[in-house]
Protein backbone atom coordinates (compact mmCIF):
# COMPACT_ATOMS: atom_id res chain seq x y z
CA UNK A 1 0.00 0.00 0.00
CA UNK A 2 2.77 2.29 1.20
CA UNK A 3 4.90 1.76 -2.18
CA UNK A 4 1.94 2.01 -4.19
CA UNK A 5 1.23 5.27 -3.07
CA UNK A 6 4.24 6.53 -2.96
CA UNK A 7 5.01 5.48 -6.64
CA UNK A 8 1.76 7.57 -7.48
CA UNK A 9 2.88 10.36 -6.12
CA UNK A 10 6.27 10.02 -7.72
CA UNK A 11 4.84 9.24 -11.01
CA UNK A 12 2.25 12.73 -10.53
CA UNK A 13 5.64 14.58 -9.67
CA UNK A 14 7.13 13.57 -13.13
CA UNK A 15 4.72 14.40 -15.26
CA UNK A 16 4.42 17.72 -13.50
CA UNK A 17 8.07 18.37 -14.38
CA UNK A 18 7.43 17.28 -17.82
CA UNK A 19 4.83 19.73 -18.20
CA UNK A 20 7.11 22.91 -17.06
CA UNK A 21 9.37 21.67 -19.65
CA UNK A 22 9.57 24.49 -22.37
CA UNK A 23 10.77 22.00 -25.17
CA UNK A 24 6.99 20.44 -24.82
CA UNK A 25 5.45 23.66 -26.06
CA UNK A 26 5.64 22.36 -29.94
CA UNK A 27 3.49 19.07 -29.02
CA UNK A 28 0.32 20.52 -27.85
CA UNK A 29 -1.07 16.43 -28.19
CA UNK A 30 1.62 15.64 -25.72
CA UNK A 31 0.42 18.18 -23.47
CA UNK A 32 -2.66 17.58 -23.36
CA UNK A 33 -2.23 13.98 -22.41
CA UNK A 34 0.25 14.63 -19.50
CA UNK A 35 -2.24 17.33 -18.24
CA UNK A 36 -5.24 14.46 -18.41
CA UNK A 37 -2.92 12.08 -16.42
CA UNK A 38 -1.79 14.48 -13.98
CA UNK A 39 -5.82 15.51 -13.47
CA UNK A 40 -6.44 11.93 -13.19
CA UNK A 41 -3.42 11.45 -10.43
CA UNK A 42 -4.30 14.80 -8.55
CA UNK A 43 -7.06 13.90 -6.21
CA UNK A 44 -5.29 10.67 -4.79
CA UNK A 45 -2.16 12.61 -4.63
CA UNK A 46 -3.77 14.98 -2.91
CA UNK A 47 -5.28 13.29 -0.27
CA UNK A 48 -2.14 11.29 0.65
CA UNK A 49 -0.14 14.36 1.31
CA UNK A 50 -3.33 15.66 3.58
CA UNK A 51 -2.92 11.84 5.26
CA UNK A 52 1.05 12.57 5.65
CA UNK A 53 0.23 15.75 7.26
CA UNK A 54 -2.33 14.57 9.75
CA UNK A 55 0.60 11.71 10.91
CA UNK A 56 3.47 14.44 11.54
CA UNK A 57 0.99 15.69 13.56
CA UNK A 58 0.14 13.03 15.19
CA UNK A 59 3.97 12.07 16.30
CA UNK A 60 4.56 16.03 17.19
CA UNK A 61 1.94 15.68 19.91
CA UNK A 62 3.22 12.35 21.01
CA UNK A 63 6.07 14.27 21.46
CA UNK A 64 4.94 16.34 24.09
CA UNK A 65 2.86 13.94 25.73
CA UNK A 66 6.57 11.80 26.18
CA UNK A 67 8.17 15.32 27.45
CA UNK A 68 8.42 15.51 31.01
CA UNK A 69 9.06 18.94 30.82
CA UNK A 70 6.17 20.09 28.86
CA UNK A 71 3.32 21.64 31.34
CA UNK A 72 0.24 19.81 32.48
CA UNK A 73 -1.82 22.22 30.33
CA UNK A 74 -0.39 22.10 27.08
CA UNK A 75 0.00 17.56 27.76
CA UNK A 76 -4.26 17.93 28.11
CA UNK A 77 -4.50 19.76 25.06
CA UNK A 78 -2.18 17.58 22.98
CA UNK A 79 -3.73 14.20 24.14
CA UNK A 80 -7.21 16.29 23.21
CA UNK A 81 -5.33 17.11 19.28
CA UNK A 82 -3.92 13.57 19.48
CA UNK A 83 -7.61 11.98 19.88
CA UNK A 84 -8.83 13.83 17.18
CA UNK A 85 -5.86 13.24 14.59
CA UNK A 86 -6.33 9.84 15.20
CA UNK A 87 -9.70 9.95 13.84
CA UNK A 88 -9.01 11.74 11.27
CA UNK A 89 -6.27 9.98 9.62
CA UNK A 90 -8.74 6.77 9.93
CA UNK A 91 -11.00 8.80 7.85
CA UNK A 92 -8.36 10.11 5.02
CA UNK A 93 -7.28 6.13 5.40
CA UNK A 94 -10.20 4.77 4.27
CA UNK A 95 -10.50 7.07 1.39
CA UNK A 96 -7.19 6.40 0.09
CA UNK A 97 -7.77 2.63 0.33
CA UNK A 98 -11.13 3.37 -2.09
CA UNK A 99 -9.48 5.64 -4.32
CA UNK A 100 -6.53 2.61 -4.65
CA UNK A 101 -9.53 0.18 -5.89
CA UNK A 102 -8.75 -0.34 -9.48
CA UNK A 103 -11.07 1.92 -11.59
CA UNK A 104 -13.84 0.78 -13.70
CA UNK A 105 -12.46 2.04 -17.32
CA UNK A 106 -16.12 2.76 -18.77
CA UNK A 107 -17.01 5.01 -15.50
CA UNK A 108 -16.42 8.11 -17.41
CA UNK A 109 -18.40 7.14 -20.58
CA UNK A 110 -21.47 8.03 -22.09
CA UNK A 111 -24.20 5.42 -22.00
CA UNK A 112 -26.83 3.23 -24.22
CA UNK A 113 -29.87 2.85 -22.19
CA UNK A 114 -32.38 0.00 -22.99
CA UNK A 115 -35.85 -0.41 -21.81
CA UNK A 116 -37.92 -3.49 -22.46
CA UNK A 117 -41.61 -4.09 -21.23
CA UNK A 118 -41.21 -7.82 -19.15
CA UNK A 119 -43.99 -9.73 -17.73
CA UNK A 120 -47.27 -8.05 -17.45
CA UNK A 121 -48.87 -7.14 -21.19
CA UNK A 122 -50.04 -4.00 -21.29
CA UNK A 123 -49.66 -2.94 -17.69
CA UNK A 124 -45.44 -3.69 -18.55
CA UNK A 125 -45.54 -1.51 -21.15
CA UNK A 126 -46.69 1.28 -19.49
CA UNK A 127 -44.49 0.46 -16.69
CA UNK A 128 -41.27 0.64 -19.04
CA UNK A 129 -42.75 4.12 -20.12
CA UNK A 130 -42.54 5.17 -16.46
CA UNK A 131 -39.10 4.22 -16.21
CA UNK A 132 -38.32 5.63 -19.35
CA UNK A 133 -39.87 9.15 -17.64
CA UNK A 134 -37.45 8.49 -15.12
CA UNK A 135 -34.26 7.99 -16.40
CA UNK A 136 -34.77 11.27 -18.95
CA UNK A 137 -35.91 13.69 -15.57
CA UNK A 138 -32.97 12.10 -14.11
CA UNK A 139 -30.64 12.98 -17.00
CA UNK A 140 -32.42 16.59 -17.20
CA UNK A 141 -31.45 16.78 -13.18
CA UNK A 142 -27.67 16.21 -13.32
CA UNK A 143 -27.48 18.06 -16.77
CA UNK A 144 -27.28 15.59 -19.01
CA UNK A 145 -28.10 15.34 -22.63
CA UNK A 146 -29.95 12.59 -23.56
CA UNK A 147 -31.44 11.34 -27.30
CA UNK A 148 -34.15 8.96 -28.26
CA UNK A 149 -32.20 6.69 -30.28
CA UNK A 150 -35.20 3.94 -30.72
CA UNK A 151 -39.08 3.28 -29.99
CA UNK A 152 -41.57 1.06 -30.10
CA UNK A 153 -45.09 1.78 -28.53
CA UNK A 154 -47.57 -0.64 -27.93
CA UNK A 155 -50.92 -0.17 -28.92
CA UNK A 156 -52.24 1.75 -25.29
CA UNK A 157 -49.61 4.09 -25.53
CA UNK A 158 -46.95 2.60 -23.52
CA UNK A 159 -44.05 1.38 -25.13
CA UNK A 160 -42.80 -2.04 -25.87
CA UNK A 161 -38.89 -1.03 -26.12
CA UNK A 162 -36.64 2.09 -26.12
CA UNK A 163 -33.07 3.07 -26.38
CA UNK A 164 -31.60 6.20 -25.35
CA UNK A 165 -28.09 7.47 -25.88
CA UNK A 166 -27.22 9.83 -22.38
CA UNK A 167 -24.28 12.05 -22.51
CA UNK A 168 -22.18 13.82 -19.54
CA UNK A 169 -19.89 13.75 -17.09
CA UNK A 170 -19.43 10.18 -15.85
CA UNK A 171 -22.83 8.79 -17.08
CA UNK A 172 -22.14 5.46 -17.04
CA UNK A 173 -20.81 5.63 -12.89
CA UNK A 174 -23.77 6.77 -12.02
CA UNK A 175 -26.30 4.62 -14.11
CA UNK A 176 -23.98 1.41 -14.07
CA UNK A 177 -26.40 -0.01 -11.16
CA UNK A 178 -29.75 0.68 -12.90
CA UNK A 179 -28.81 -2.66 -15.26
CA UNK A 180 -31.47 -5.62 -14.09
CA UNK A 181 -34.96 -6.63 -13.45
CA UNK A 182 -37.77 -3.66 -12.12
CA UNK A 183 -40.44 -5.13 -10.57
CA UNK A 184 -44.49 -2.84 -10.50
CA UNK A 185 -46.74 -3.93 -8.30
CA UNK A 186 -50.36 -1.31 -8.68
CA UNK A 187 -53.50 -1.42 -9.65
CA UNK A 188 -53.50 -1.42 -13.64
CA UNK A 189 -55.64 1.57 -14.96
CA UNK A 190 -57.23 -1.01 -16.96
CA UNK A 191 -58.39 -3.23 -14.23
CA UNK A 192 -62.05 -2.73 -12.96
CA UNK A 193 -61.99 -4.99 -9.39
CA UNK A 194 -59.10 -2.52 -8.51
CA UNK A 195 -56.65 -5.69 -7.88
CA UNK A 196 -52.95 -4.99 -7.76
CA UNK A 197 -51.15 -6.42 -10.33
CA UNK A 198 -47.32 -7.46 -10.96
CA UNK A 199 -45.38 -6.68 -13.70
CA UNK A 200 -41.83 -6.09 -14.93
CA UNK A 201 -39.61 -4.26 -17.18
CA UNK A 202 -35.57 -4.90 -17.72
CA UNK A 203 -33.26 -2.09 -18.28
CA UNK A 204 -29.39 -2.56 -19.60
CA UNK A 205 -26.80 0.07 -19.35
CA UNK A 206 -24.53 0.15 -21.67
CA UNK A 207 -20.94 1.74 -21.66
CA UNK A 208 -21.03 3.61 -25.10
CA UNK A 209 -18.65 1.69 -27.65
CA UNK A 210 -16.30 4.35 -29.33
CA UNK A 211 -14.98 3.77 -32.97
CA UNK A 212 -11.52 3.48 -30.70
CA UNK A 213 -13.17 0.69 -28.32
CA UNK A 214 -14.39 -1.64 -31.58
CA UNK A 215 -13.59 -2.28 -35.25
CA UNK A 216 -16.32 -3.66 -37.45
CA UNK A 217 -15.56 -5.22 -40.51
CA UNK A 218 -17.57 -3.62 -43.25
CA UNK A 219 -17.99 -6.71 -44.75
CA UNK A 220 -19.99 -8.44 -41.73
CA UNK A 221 -23.02 -5.68 -41.99
CA UNK A 222 -25.93 -6.29 -44.36
CA UNK A 223 -27.63 -2.41 -44.38
CA UNK A 224 -31.20 -2.40 -45.38
CA UNK A 225 -33.49 0.73 -46.27
CA UNK A 226 -36.94 0.26 -45.40
CA UNK A 227 -39.89 2.54 -45.22
CA UNK A 228 -40.74 4.38 -41.76
CA UNK A 229 -43.89 3.95 -39.97
CA UNK A 230 -45.49 5.11 -37.12
CA UNK A 231 -47.75 3.92 -34.03
CA UNK A 232 -50.44 1.70 -35.22
CA UNK A 233 -48.49 0.83 -38.28
CA UNK A 234 -49.44 4.01 -40.88
CA UNK A 235 -47.08 5.08 -43.21
CA UNK A 236 -45.47 8.36 -41.93
CA UNK A 237 -42.66 8.67 -44.81
CA UNK A 238 -43.04 7.31 -48.07
CA UNK A 239 -39.22 7.09 -48.73
CA UNK A 240 -37.12 4.38 -47.72
CA UNK A 241 -35.74 6.35 -44.63
CA UNK A 242 -36.05 3.65 -42.16
CA UNK A 243 -32.46 1.17 -41.76
CA UNK A 244 -32.18 -1.71 -40.52
CA UNK A 245 -28.87 -3.27 -39.78
CA UNK A 246 -27.54 -6.95 -39.31
CA UNK A 247 -24.41 -8.41 -38.14
CA UNK A 248 -24.01 -10.98 -39.57
CA UNK A 249 -20.96 -13.09 -37.82
CA UNK A 250 -23.30 -12.47 -34.37
CA UNK A 251 -26.66 -12.07 -35.75
CA UNK A 252 -27.70 -8.90 -34.10
CA UNK A 253 -30.10 -6.57 -36.00
CA UNK A 254 -30.35 -3.03 -35.29
CA UNK A 255 -33.59 -0.95 -36.91
CA UNK A 256 -34.26 2.52 -36.40
CA UNK A 257 -36.56 4.96 -38.31
CA UNK A 258 -36.91 7.87 -35.98
CA UNK A 259 -35.33 10.24 -37.86
CA UNK A 260 -36.00 11.56 -41.67
CA UNK A 261 -32.28 11.51 -43.35
CA UNK A 262 -31.35 7.56 -43.51
CA UNK A 263 -27.76 8.78 -42.70
CA UNK A 264 -29.11 9.56 -39.19
CA UNK A 265 -30.47 6.49 -39.20
CA UNK A 266 -27.73 4.76 -40.29
CA UNK A 267 -25.62 6.46 -37.70
CA UNK A 268 -27.85 5.47 -34.62
CA UNK A 269 -27.91 2.36 -35.51
CA UNK A 270 -24.22 1.76 -35.72
CA UNK A 271 -24.02 3.82 -32.88
CA UNK A 272 -26.63 0.90 -30.83
CA UNK A 273 -24.75 -2.00 -32.72
CA UNK A 274 -21.15 -0.90 -31.99
CA UNK A 275 -22.22 -0.65 -28.14
CA UNK A 276 -24.14 -3.93 -28.33
CA UNK A 277 -21.13 -5.43 -29.84
CA UNK A 278 -18.50 -4.29 -27.39
CA UNK A 279 -20.29 -5.40 -24.74
CA UNK A 280 -20.85 -9.00 -25.49
CA UNK A 281 -17.33 -8.78 -26.15
CA UNK A 282 -17.26 -7.61 -22.26
CA UNK A 283 -19.08 -9.97 -20.96
CA UNK A 284 -17.11 -12.69 -22.82
CA UNK A 285 -13.39 -11.65 -21.12
CA UNK A 286 -15.12 -11.41 -17.67
CA UNK A 287 -16.30 -14.53 -17.85
CA UNK A 288 -13.14 -16.03 -18.89
CA UNK A 289 -10.81 -13.70 -15.66
CA UNK A 290 -13.49 -14.62 -13.33
CA UNK A 291 -17.04 -16.37 -12.86
CA UNK A 292 -16.90 -14.70 -9.07
CA UNK A 293 -16.36 -11.11 -9.57
CA UNK A 294 -17.84 -9.28 -12.09
CA UNK A 295 -19.20 -6.44 -11.09
CA UNK A 296 -21.43 -4.83 -13.16
CA UNK A 297 -24.76 -5.34 -11.11
CA UNK A 298 -24.86 -7.99 -8.34
CA UNK A 299 -23.50 -11.30 -10.46
CA UNK A 300 -23.40 -9.55 -13.08
CA UNK A 301 -26.69 -11.21 -14.31
CA UNK A 302 -29.87 -9.31 -16.18
CA UNK A 303 -32.25 -11.70 -15.06
CA UNK A 304 -31.79 -10.30 -11.36
CA UNK A 305 -35.24 -8.73 -9.70
CA UNK A 306 -33.10 -5.40 -8.35
CA UNK A 307 -36.01 -3.08 -7.19
CA UNK A 308 -39.56 -3.56 -6.58
CA UNK A 309 -42.06 -0.33 -7.22
CA UNK A 310 -45.21 -0.71 -4.48
CA UNK A 311 -47.49 2.27 -5.79
CA UNK A 312 -50.40 1.30 -3.66
CA UNK A 313 -47.40 1.88 -0.17
CA UNK A 314 -45.69 4.63 -2.34
CA UNK A 315 -42.44 2.39 -1.85
CA UNK A 316 -39.69 1.77 -3.75
CA UNK A 317 -37.52 -1.69 -2.32
CA UNK A 318 -33.92 -1.67 -3.37
CA UNK A 319 -33.50 -5.73 -2.89
CA UNK A 320 -29.47 -4.93 -2.84
CA UNK A 321 -29.67 -2.32 -0.20
CA UNK A 322 -32.30 -4.41 1.49
CA UNK A 323 -34.08 -0.94 1.93
CA UNK A 324 -36.56 1.13 1.53
CA UNK A 325 -37.43 3.97 0.24
CA UNK A 326 -40.90 6.26 0.77
CA UNK A 327 -40.60 8.87 -2.03
CA UNK A 328 -41.57 6.76 -5.23
CA UNK A 329 -43.32 10.40 -6.63
CA UNK A 330 -40.16 11.73 -6.43
CA UNK A 331 -37.81 9.07 -7.28
CA UNK A 332 -40.35 8.92 -10.51
CA UNK A 333 -39.92 12.37 -11.23
CA UNK A 334 -36.15 11.81 -11.41
CA UNK A 335 -34.98 12.76 -8.22
CA UNK A 336 -32.54 9.53 -7.91
CA UNK A 337 -29.64 10.70 -6.36
CA UNK A 338 -29.98 9.26 -2.97
CA UNK A 339 -30.84 5.75 -4.62
CA UNK A 340 -27.81 6.15 -6.77
CA UNK A 341 -25.56 6.89 -4.06
CA UNK A 342 -26.32 5.04 -1.87
CA UNK A 343 -26.06 2.11 -4.18
CA UNK A 344 -22.59 3.28 -5.52
CA UNK A 345 -21.03 3.46 -1.57
CA UNK A 346 -22.54 -0.46 -1.39
CA UNK A 347 -20.66 -1.85 -4.15
CA UNK A 348 -17.53 0.26 -2.97
CA UNK A 349 -18.08 -1.69 0.04
CA UNK A 350 -18.20 -4.93 -1.40
CA UNK A 351 -15.50 -3.83 -3.91
CA UNK A 352 -13.65 -3.08 -0.63
CA UNK A 353 -14.42 -6.14 1.11
CA UNK A 354 -13.45 -8.69 -1.70
CA UNK A 355 -9.80 -6.39 -1.98
CA UNK A 356 -9.22 -7.08 1.72
CA UNK A 357 -10.05 -10.92 1.64
CA UNK A 358 -7.66 -11.35 -0.97
CA UNK A 359 -5.29 -9.82 0.94
CA UNK A 360 -4.58 -6.44 -1.16
CA UNK A 361 -5.80 -4.09 0.94
CA UNK A 362 -5.14 -5.53 5.11
CA UNK A 363 -1.68 -3.78 5.91
CA UNK A 364 -2.30 -0.47 7.45
CA UNK A 365 -0.84 2.50 5.72
CA UNK A 366 2.51 4.41 6.97
CA UNK A 367 3.49 8.18 5.61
Amino acid sequence: MLQELKAVEEKYNQVTALLSDPNLSSNPQKIKELARERAELEPLVKKYQEYKKIHREIEESKVILSDPAAEQELKVLAETELEKLKEKAGELEKELKLMLLPKDPNDEKNVILEIRAGAGGDEASLFAQDLLRMYTRYAEHRGWKWELMEVSYSPIGGIKEAIINIQGKKVYSFLKYESGVHRVQRVPKTEASGRIHTSTATVAVLPEAEEIDLKIDPRDLKIEAFGASGPGGQNVNRNYTAIRITHKPSGLVVSCQDEKSQHRNKEKALKILRTRLLDIARRQQQTKISQDRRKQVGTGERSEKIRTYNFPQSRITDHRLNENFYDLEKIMDGELDELIEKLIVFFQARALEEDKSAGVLNQQIEP
